[in-house]
Order: structure tokens, then sequence, then C-alpha cells
């Protein structure tokens, strides 16, 4: 029932942010041409999805639970893509947002891509993780203080 729950709620939210609002909404406008950069756009979208099929497999196969906010992970997910950086499914949205942006060239999609890290960087920072420190304690400052909350340190 778990993994149901996820790839219902993968559909709705991800499913939302990285396909419908950008395809339906912000594909108009004016153009750049963005050259050959336009041929990333395929290994970002590729990366971008594998990064949240992995992630929702973590948070239901480690975490006990799923991205869903009315059934979150149990246990704390510092395994995966996690131990690389803290929020790796919202890094893999930006990835696929990135490449709608470069394979169409819409200054919109820009817009949106840049909309987009505000509003998550923002919930990010003012509320999820305040509520995953009194969730899970020492234990996810400790995760915050080894693990960058975007841009992994290889």
């Amino acid at each position: 029932m778990i993994a149901f729950k996820s790839i219902l709620f993968f559909i709705l939210a991800p499913g939302t942010v990285a396909g419908l609002i950008p395809l339906m909404f912000f594909r108009n406008g004016n153009q750049i041409n963005t050259g050959l950069f336009s041929y990333l756009a395929f290994p970002l979208w590729v990366i971008g999805f594998a990064t949240l099929v992995w992630c929702f497999y973590d948070f239901v196969q480690k975490g006990k639970g799923t991205p869903a906010p009315l059934e979150p992970p149990k246990e704390l997910v510092v395994a995966g893509l996690y131990q690389y950086v803290r929020n790796p499914m919202y890094v893999g949205v930006f990835l696929i947002n990135l490449g709608y942006f470069l394979w169409f060239g819409y200054w919109n999609l820009l817009l949106y891509l840049i909309l987009y890290f505000i509003a998550v960087h923002s919930f990010v920072t003012l509320y999820e993780e305040s509520h995953l420190k009194k969730t899970f304690g020492a234990s996810y400052e400790t995760y915050m203080r080894k693990t960058p909350r975007w841009i992994p340190r290889f």
C-alpha cells in the first residue's frame, strides 16, 4: 500500500511541478537559441527522472513511508542519493526543468526554473528543516552538518 501511495504522489507532485506546469503554461513567449546546449536536455531528463525514482524507492524501503506529507518516512533516510545532498528530489525536479529550458529555449521556462528554486529553497529553509529537526532530533542535525543542502561534495 505504501508503494501505491508513493506512485500516486509521484504522479501528482513531481508530475505537476516537472511536467504539467512547465509544459502547459510556460512553453510560449520569446525563445533563445540554446544551440548545442539543447542536447544536454536528454541526459538531464534521464538523470532527473532516475533521481526521483531512486529517492521515492528509498523513502519506501529505508524510510518506511512515502514522500507525501500525509504519510512521511518513519526513519530518517540518509542512504542512496541522500548521502550526497539533503534534497535530491528537489534537485531531480530542477534538472528536469533545466532540461526543458535547454530543449525549448523559452525565457518563460528559465523564469519558471528560477521561481521554482526560490520557492523550494524558501520552503526547505523556512519550514522543512525545522520540521525534520523536531521529528528526527540530533540525528537530523548531525546529518545537516555532514551533508550539503543542494550541491554535493565528492
